[in-house]
């Protein structure tokens, strides 16, 4: 992947994480919440992926 490709995405990223941050505390959400939530949606990611080892 070139430079400026990964370098779009890693702004991508944390412009996505500011959006994300900034609408949950507009709508009262507390950042613990947030959190609990994000760590919640990668366990099940986590759980729900696949091993394709046989």
């Amino acid at each position: 992947m070139p430079l400026p490709h990964f370098l779009i995405l890693i702004l991508a990223v944390i412009l996505a994480a500011g959006l994300t941050i900034w609408a949950a505390s507009a709508a009262g959400i507390p950042i613990v919440v947030l959190g609990f939530l994000a760590l919640l949606a990668a366990a099940i990611t986590h759980l729900t992926a696949r091993d394709h080892r046989s």
